[in-house]
């Protein structure tokens, strides 16, 4: 091809130059070809080569030939089968959802159509993972006594780091030290539980009623209001008046953040962070207000030495004899070192069926720190105290 440069004058006067591109004849074409002596098969290919060494070179360059080598990483895709070429292979199902190579669904511009193209991307997944389930189950059922058994998922808890401190029932020395420390008079039936719950100084609205409602659910549990009282001239007029528990019940920004579980007379006493506070009228399908009843008490995953006497901390709390007559449960579950707490009413159906009803409230406690003996902030000795930089270097180790 050539091009040719004409000279035009527009309408204002000036002159305007226009290049125009004009093809060769066919016969011009050919008459360059026998001058240069080479034949039409042979011009074709060095076209060839010459596409793909500019395309070499344009692939160093950032942005250039990109498109170049998308194609022929589709042209490999598609000679090694991976996605079927002209008709050739399995057909695809009806309802089936196919994507291009190298397709993904964030690329779609249109809001709405990326929308649904990723609702029908995850149905097929949902498909395929049915009829793998299928499968296995015909597979088991087929195989009878001889099937393999089903494989445990892995989650955080079964992979948990073993700690050292694990307690065993049936071990002496934890029997001993069981005879013999701060709740050994409580487990022994030598004392009646009786609690004193308290509040941070000038309680605001949502705390107060938080107490009101946990004393419904700890029997012989009573609420004192501080008015710039100190905690330590609290605890002696507790132990004279036959308390064996202190709960404290710390808030800020008018929110219960806290709660601090002091044993009287000789402690230990447990520091806990508070959340995800629900009082009754925020709980959906709640049943009645509790009734008098002792509840039972359900204590879960306080494995640990630590675990252990928290777990027998929270024990003390509630009374030995349960009156089943009531249909009360309290129930304090660790699970990854978070402690929640639930109080239900057991409904029973029919002789086989039953079900519970959540009563509240409900709350979530986080251990900081373990103290021996009763309250004291400045002179206190803690037997544990939780240090996130230093303890929380693996999810998979918990404390208690």
């Amino acid at each position: 091809m050539r091009g040719v440069a004409r000279t035009e004058r527009c309408a204002s006067g000036t002159l305007k130059i226009r290049k125009q591109i004009r093809r060769l004849p066919a016969c011009a074409c050919a008459l360059t070809r026998a001058c240069r002596g080479v034949s039409p098969e042979e011009e074709v290919e060095e076209r060839g080569e010459r596409s793909v060494a500019e395309g070499d070179s344009m692939a160093g360059i950032p942005g250039k030939g990109k498109k170049r080598q998308k194609e022929q990483h589709d042209a490999e895709r598609t000679s090694e089968g991976l996605v079927p070429e002209g008709g050739q292979g399995s057909a695809p199902e009806q309802g089936q959802v196919l994507f291009p190579p190298s397709f993904s669904v964030s690329e779609i511009k249109n809001k709405q159509r990326r929308h649904f193209m990723f609702l029908r991307w995850k149905q097929q997944q949902r498909k395929e993972k049915l009829a793998i389930k299928k499968k296995r189950k015909k597979e088991r059922e087929a195989l009878g006594d001889k099937a393999p058994p089903k494989p445990v998922p892995k989650t955080i808890e079964n992979q948990r780091v073993y700690d050292e401190t694990t307690v065993d029932p049936n071990d002496e020395e934890v029997t001993l030290d069981e005879a013999t420390d701060e709740f050994a008079p409580y487990f022994n039936r030598q004392t009646v539980p009786k609690i004193l719950i308290t509040t941070s100084d000038r309680p605001r609205g949502r705390t107060v009623r938080f107490c009101e409602q946990l004393s419904t659910c700890i029997p012989n549990s009573h609420v004192y209001y501080r008015r710039g009282l100190a905690l330590k001239r609290i605890i002696p007029q507790c132990i004279s008046r036959d308390f064996t528990d202190l709960i404290v019940i710390n808030e800020d920004r008018k929110v219960p953040n806290g709660l601090v579980l002091s044993h009287l007379p000789e402690g230990p006493t447990a520091h806990f962070r508070m959340s995800s506070v629900r009082l009754r009228k925020e709980i959906k399908r709640k049943g009645k207000a509790p009734s008098e009843h002792q509840p039972e008490i359900i204590l879960n995953n306080f494995t640990t030495r630590l675990g252990h006497s928290i777990g027998r901390m929270f024990a003390s709390l509630f009374p030995h004899d349960p009156q089943f007559v009531g249909r009360q449960v309290a129930t304090f579950h660790n699970q990854r070192d978070y402690i929640f707490f639930r109080f239900h009413r057991y409904i029973f159906k029919n002789e086989k069926r039953v079900a519970i009803q959540e009563l509240g409230p409900r709350f979530t406690l986080k251990l900081r720190s373990l103290q021996k003996g009763t309250f004291d902030s400045k002179f206190g000795e803690y037997e544990w105290i939780h240090k996130r930089r230093e303890m929380d270097t693996s999810r998979r180790k918990f404390h208690l």
